[in-house]
C-alpha cells in the first residue's frame, strides 16, 4: 500500500507518479535532482497502471478479495459450532474449547506483522499466492487432528496465515481504485469480515448435529483450496513500485542498459534491518499516532464485541431457548443482513456525497475527516444494539426479539467499520498496509480475548446474567461514542504534525460543503 505522499486520497484522476515518489520519500530516497533513468511512473493511460483497468476487472479483483476475507473468517468463528463434539472427543473443557475459536485469532495478530509489510517490500500477489497456500494446509491438519494441543496448533497457525488476506485486501483495493471510488469498493468488501463470523457458526452447528466435526474441517479445507485456486490465475500484481520493477527490467532487457531501475530495486537494506523494519514497522506508526490509537481502539472494541456474542448467543438461545447448534447459529444471520443494507446505504448515500466533495474540492484532496459522518451516527446505534439485545433476552419472552438487534447490530458495525477503514486509508494512504497491520493486531487481541476472557465472556454472563452484561458492554459503547467527533475537530492538526500522513495545510480541503454538521 506504499502510495503517495501529496494528495492522492482526493484526485479524482489517479496520479501514479506521486504513488511512486512518495515511497521513494517513505524509504528516505531524496530524488530532488531528474534522473532520466529511473522508472517512477506510469506513462498516461498506461494499460499496466492498476488504476487504468477496466472497471470489470477491478470489481472482480475487489470481489476475490472480499472473498478471501470471508474464507478467512468464517474459519474463525465456525468451532462455535462443534463445541459439544470436540469437548466429547477430546475431553476438553468449555475453556479449552472456546480456545479454538480464539487462538485463529490470536493468529491474526502475529499474521499482520509480516504479511503488511512484507506485501509493501515484495507486492501483493506473492502475500496472497503463498500464505493462503499454507493455511489450507492447516485446515486439512485440523481435520486430521488426533488430540488437543495438535488441534490447538493447526488453529493458531492457520490464522497466522488466514491474516495474510485480511491485511493485504485492503491494500490490493487501494491500490486499485482512486479516492472517489475506494469507498464504494471498500462498503462491499467490508461485508466479508462480518458476514463470515456470522456465518460460520450457522453452517457448522449443522454440521456438529448431523455429522463428524471433522467434516467441517475438511468443508474448511476445500473452500481454501478453490480460493487458491483463484488466487494462482486470476489476481496480478497491483502494487504500483513492483509493478515500476518489471518496467525496469523491461526496459533493461529491451535497450541492453543496465543503468535503468525503479526505486523499490534500490532499497536494498540487510537482512537484520528488515526484519527488524517489518516487525516493527506497524508499531512505530501505532504508536506515534494519536489517531490511529483512537480508530484502533474503537474498532478493537466492536470487534471484540462480535465474537464475544459466539459466548452470549449460546448462553441466550441454546441454553434459554433450547435450540440445537443449528438453529442457535441461525441466530447469527440478521447480522450480515443488518450489513447488507448499511452496504446499500454507503452506496445510495454516503458514497455519492464523497463524490460531490471530491468535485468540489478538486484539486484539493477531500479531507479524510469527511468519511466520520457515518461513525458519528452508527456509534450512539451499535450501543442501543446492544441495549436492545440484552433487555429482550428473558427466556419468557420470544427469540425473535433479541434475533432481530442483529440487525440494528450488523447495520452499525458496518457503518463504522466502513467510516474508520477508509478514514484510515485515506488518511495513511503511503503506509496504508502497515497502518491497517497495526490496527488489525490490536483489534485480532480484542476478538481472541474477549471471547474466553474470565472478565468478558461466559463468566461476566453468568454472574451478572445476560440483562447486565450486555447493557455493561452498551454503557462502554456509549463511551466510545465521542472518538469520532474528536477526530473529526482535532484530526487536522494531528495530521499536520505527522510524518506518516500525506496531507499538508497548504494542499489539503477543508471539509465542503456537503460535509455533516454534528448536532445540527
Amino acid at each position: 500500500m506504499v502510495q503517495r505522499i501529496n494528495a492522492i486520497a482526493a484526485q479524482v484522476s489517479s496520479s501514479s507518479e506521486s504513488t511512486s515518489r512518495a515511497d521513494d520519500k517513505l524509504e528516505g530516497e531524496s530524488l530532488v535532482d531528474y534522473d532520466p533513468y529511473l522508472i517512477d511512473t506510469f506513462e498516461p493511460n498506461d494499460p499496466e497502471d492498476p488504476q487504468n483497468w477496466s472497471n470489470a476487472k477491478r470489481w472482480y479483483l475487489t470481489l476475490i478479495s472480499g472473498l478471501l476475507v470471508l474464507n478467512a473468517t468464517f474459519a474463525s468463528s465456525s468451532p462455535s459450532g462443534i463445541f459439544p463434539q470436540l469437548m466429547e472427543e477430546f475431553q476438553m473443557s468449555e475453556k479449552v474449547g472456546i480456545l479454538t475459536l480464539s487462538l485463529f485469532v490470536c493468529g491474526y495478530c502475529v499474521g499482520p506483522l509480516l504479511w503488511g509489510p512484507l506485501s509493501e517490500r515484495y507486492g501483493r500477489r506473492p502475500l496472497f499466492v503463498y500464505p493462503f497456500f499454507v493455511y489450507m494446509c492447516f485446515m486439512i491438519g485440523g481435520a486430521l487432528a488426533k488430540n488437543t494441543p495438535s488441534l490447538l496448533l493447526f488453529r493458531f497457525l492457520g490464522g497466522t496465515f488466514a491474516a495474510a488476506p485480511l491485511t493485504n485486501s485492503g491494500a490490493l483495493i487501494s491500490d486499485i481504485w482512486d479516492a472517489k471510488m475506494r469507498g464504494k469498493a471498500m462498503a462491499i468488501f467490508t461485508v466479508a469480515p462480518f458476514a463470515g463470523p456470522a456465518l460460520g457458526p450457522t453452517a457448522a452447528g449443522f454440521i456438529g448435529d448431523t455429522i463428524s466435526w471433522r467434516w467441517l474441517f475438511w468443508v474448511l479445507a476445500a473452500f481454501a483450496g478453490i480460493c487458491e485456486i483463484l488466487i494462482v490465475f486470476t489476481i496480478p500484481e497491483t502494487y504500483t513500485p513492483q509493478i515500476l520493477v518489471k518496467k525496469a527490467q523491461a526496459k533493461r532487457q529491451e535497450t541492453g542498459n543496465d543503468r535503468y531501475y525503479a526505486a523499490l530495486e534500490r532499497q536494498e537494506v540487510d537482512f537484520k534491518k528488515r526484519i527488524e523494519d517489518i516487525l516493527a514497522k506497524p508499531f512505530v506508526i501505532l504508536f506515534n499516532e494519536p489517531m490511529l490509537v483512537a480508530i484502533t481502539l474503537y474498532m478493537s472494541f466492536v470487534y471484540g464485541c462480535l465474537y464475544l456474542l459466539f459466548t452470549a448467543y449460546p448462553i441466550v438461545f441454546t441454553q434459554a431457548h433450547h435450540f440445537s447448534a443449528g438453529v442457535s447459529g441461525l441466530m447469527f444471520l440478521p447480522i450480515p443482513i443488518g450489513g447488507a443494507l448499511a452496504v446499500v446505504l454507503y452506496v445510495a448515500y454516503y458514497n455519492p456525497k464523497y463524490e460531490d466533495e471530491a468535485v468540489h474540492c478538486y484539486p484539493k484532496p477531500v479531507a479524510p475527516e469527511f468519511r466520520l459522518e457515518m461513525v458519528l451516527y452508527a456509534g450512539p446505534l451499535f450501543a442501543i444494539s446492544f441495549f436492545w439485545f440484552a433487555w429482550t433476552s428473558f427466556p419468557n419472552l420470544s427469540y425473535w426479539a433479541p434475533m432481530l438487534s442483529g440487525l440494528l447490530m450488523g447495520f452499525s458495525i458496518q457503518l463504522i467499520f466502513l467510516g474508520l477503514f477508509n478514514y484510515i486509508i485515506d488518511a495513511y494512504i503511503s503506509v496504508a498496509a502497515s497502518a491497517l497491520a497495526s490496527s488489525t493486531v490490536i483489534r485480532s487481541m480484542f476478538g481472541a480475548g474477549f471471547p474466553v476472557d474470565i472478565l468478558f465472556a461466559s463468566d461476566l454472563y453468568d454472574a451478572l446474567n445476560p440483562r447486565w452484561a450486555s447493557t455493561l458492554l452498551g454503557c462502554i459503547a456509549v463511551l466510545m461514542v465521542p472518538i469520532p467527533l474528536v477526530l473529526k475537530s482535532y484530526g487536522p492538526l494531528l495530521r499536520r504534525k505527522s510524518r506518516f500522513c500525506p496531507y499538508s495545510e497548504e494542499d489539503e480541503s477543508p471539509i465542503g460543503k456537503n460535509a455533516f454538521t454534528p448536532g445540527v
